[in-house]
């Protein structure tokens, strides 16, 4: 397939590249600065493009079959970028007639879900969601983009993410977080992002991700 992935310089971005490659991906990776992109393949394309600017966004995803986003804050200090960012995704991917989107949430982002336990929820939930308000608002704006967008979305939320290599020894779960799931690696998120784009199960819905 002929991928397009956003926030392709960040830790999940990269490992999100670097599996589709290994997969047998054409990959476009998006960049504010393609001359710091740190992986080089026949089957990459570089490109420049800022996903609060919508021409760059158009420009990047033309031609593609998907479009992937590892878009994320990288501090409580940085403005909204989910949220803004994936609507410009969206409308351009409706405007060249691309369908399938596959994005990244977190696991605190719904004030209540199914998986949760009732101490984690009272707990550090409740801690996360304080702390981090402005991101998961943010975040939540992007989910309400992708459900009103009409195309085949999938948001995959993630508990807390570290850079341990990929297992393959995950759980997930259609619509819910995972119980007493609290952490994930960054190659097996990107690892389940991939499958779930081939996987119409997944389309339409969240997918809780954890170990």
């Amino acid at each position: 397939m002929r991928l397009t992935i956003f926030g392709a310089t960040g830790g999940t971005g990269r490992q999100l590249v670097e599996r589709a490659l290994a997969d047998g991906h054409e990959v476009t990776a998006v960049a504010r600065k393609p001359e710091n992109f740190p992986l080089v393949n026949e089957h990459l394309r570089v490109v420049r493009g800022d996903v609060l600017d919508s021409a760059s966004v158009e420009a990047a995803v033309k031609g593609a079959d998907a479009v992937l986003s590892a878009l994320g804050p990288r501090s409580r200090k940085d403005p909204p970028v989910c949220g803004p960012g994936v609507a410009n995704i969206l409308a351009a991917m409706t405007s060249a007639g691309i369908r399938r989107f596959v994005g990244i949430s977190a696991a605190p982002v719904p004030v209540h879900d199914p998986g949760d336990r009732l101490l984690y929820r009272l707990t550090a939930k409740k801690i996360l969601r304080a702390l981090l308000k402005d991101a998961y608002a943010d975040m939540a704006r992007m989910e309400d983009e992708a459900r009103r967008s009409g195309l085949d979305w999938t948001i995959v939320r993630p508990p807390a993410l570290n850079d341990k290599p990929a297992s393959g020894r995950y759980r997930t779960a259609l619509g819910r977080n995972l119980p007493g799931g609290y952490f994930i690696s960054r190659a097996d998120l990107a690892a389940e992002m991939l499958r779930s784009l081939k996987d119409p199960q997944t389309i339409g819905t969240t997918v809780g991700i954890a170990y």
